[in-house]
């Protein structure tokens, strides 16, 4: 069986002002969602699952949906405030979902297979998709084995300004110990760089692995994250702006002695619009893709 990509893309319609002016940065106006689809087939991907909010359905189907129709499967899948387990409340000022990890349970009821979890709008590289997707068949019909691509810090960075990035803790067989968010992380005089709690400066090396929310999951993955959901909304539940992210569930799981999560090496570079100044630069990028043949200049039929 094929492994599933599940994109998470709730939050689109928000970030672009509308699903009509998403951004095409590619030679023919592809978006960096695209970008990934292709490399996800090619990596031997066989299904992709994309959670959304409900209001921009139709809009999402005809704009995105149909240009893959004929080379994957596709399915929708909608993330709501309101879905949570039952016997649980919130608080009824709160507007927006919870949170990364909320939007990954809402495909428990059409993945059945190991899958891997992206950002919509992050441009993740070939290689990272053929190492997850290999990590993904390896695992097939197992419980318990997750893993994560772990990106080298220096090929994260932005031209544009400093950026925050997960920095992984791993142990001796490159397993996932911990994830600690730092932040002010830039390239300072040669050296890479991040502020610590008292604001001073900090060098790790350029390889130092780093999260950029690529992820891969058994299908129990679910059932452990909707028990940790509970808990969570039992303490957190009627706080207006707390939200579950993945990197929560996954040291839960590690911690408790649950699951291990494998930290795959990439020499892949990611990028994304970080800052606005930053679209130029992914636009450079692509076409330096598409001009070294990595990908076609026009990825799919109009």
């Amino acid at each position: 069986m094929k492994p599933t990509l599940f994109v998470l893309a709730a939050g689109m319609g928000s970030r672009y002002g509308g699903l009509k002016q998403l951004d095409g940065l590619g030679p023919s106006g592809e978006t960096i969602m695209d970008y990934s689809i292709y490399d996800a087939i090619r990596a031997g991907f066989g299904k992709v699952v994309f959670v959304i909010r409900e209001t921009f359905e139709q809009d999402f189907r005809q704009v995105v949906v149909n240009k893959y129709r004929d080379l994957i499967d596709v399915e929708i899948v909608f993330q709501d405030l309101n879905n949570i387990p039952e016997g649980y409340t919130f608080n009824p000022a709160r507007e927006k979902p919870w949170g990364t990890n909320h939007a990954v349970l809402m495909g428990k009821n059409v993945i059945r297979e190991p899958f891997a979890v992206i950002n919509a709008d992050d441009y993740y590289g070939q290689e990272s998709f053929q190492v997850l997707g290999d990590f993904l068949r390896s695992v097939e019909g197992k419980k318990n084995e997750y893993c994560m691509v772990g990106y080298h810090v220096g090929n994260t960075l932005s031209e544009s300004g400093s950026v925050s990035r997960g920095i992984c803790v791993v142990d001796e067989n490159n397993y996932l110990q911990n994830v600690v968010e730092r932040t002010h992380i830039e390239e300072k005089s040669g050296d890479i760089i991040y502020l610590d709690e008292k604001g001073e400066e900090v060098s790790i090396p350029a390889n130092t692995p780093v999260s950029m929310n690529m992820w891969g999951f058994t299908p129990d993955y679910f059932e452990y994250s909707e028990e940790i959901f509970k808990q969570f909304l039992a303490e957190r539940g009627q706080e207006l702006k707390s939200e579950y992210y993945i990197p929560l569930a996954v040291n839960e799981l590690i911690v408790g002695g649950k699951a291990k999560c494998k930290v795959l090496d990439t020499n892949s570079k990611w990028f994304g619009v970080t800052y606005a100044e930053d679209r130029p630069q992914v636009v450079l990028k692509i076409n330096e893709l598409v001009r070294k043949g990595v990908y076609p200049a026009q990825l799919y039929k109009a």
